[in-house]
């Protein structure tokens, strides 16, 4: 049964930065694509960046784009989220996922079939 724990959350100031942990277990991270999301209270949950199986592209969200780096270790399968600059509006419930889809890219929340925990991002002002 597949299972994927979030870690490396936690507070930080506006533009410092965190790196996010994600280890699956019973899927190899580089069979298909995976994906972090993110919901802040209120809110609705959404994409942030994705990175691709087969070929290790990646995708992120407009606002992430240039700041957050999605990436992965084979060797330790797990994924990474390094996210720098962070501001005040990334402040959310952050959670990693798996896709059983082979088409790129993957956006939708619905399309990946795994989900961990969720780990807190708190960026203060």
């Amino acid at each position: 049964q597949v299972q994927l724990v979030e870690s490396g959350g936690g507070l930080v100031q506006t533009g410092g930065s965190l790196r996010l942990s994600c280890v699956p277990s019973g899927r190899t991270v580089s069979r298909s694509s995976m994906g972090w999301f993110r919901q802040a209270p209120g809110k609705d949950r959404e994409f942030v960046a994705a990175i691709r199986g087969s070929s290790s592209e990646t995708y992120y969200e407009r606002s992430v784009k240039g700041r957050f780096a999605i990436s992965r270790d084979n060797a330790k399968n797990t994924v990474f989220l390094q996210m720098n600059d962070l501001q005040p509006e990334d402040a959310a419930v952050y959670y990693c996922a798996a896709s059983d889809y082979v088409i790129w890219p993957v956006l939708r929340g619905s399309s990946y079939k795994y989900w961990g925990q969720g780990t807190r991002v708190t960026v203060s002002s």
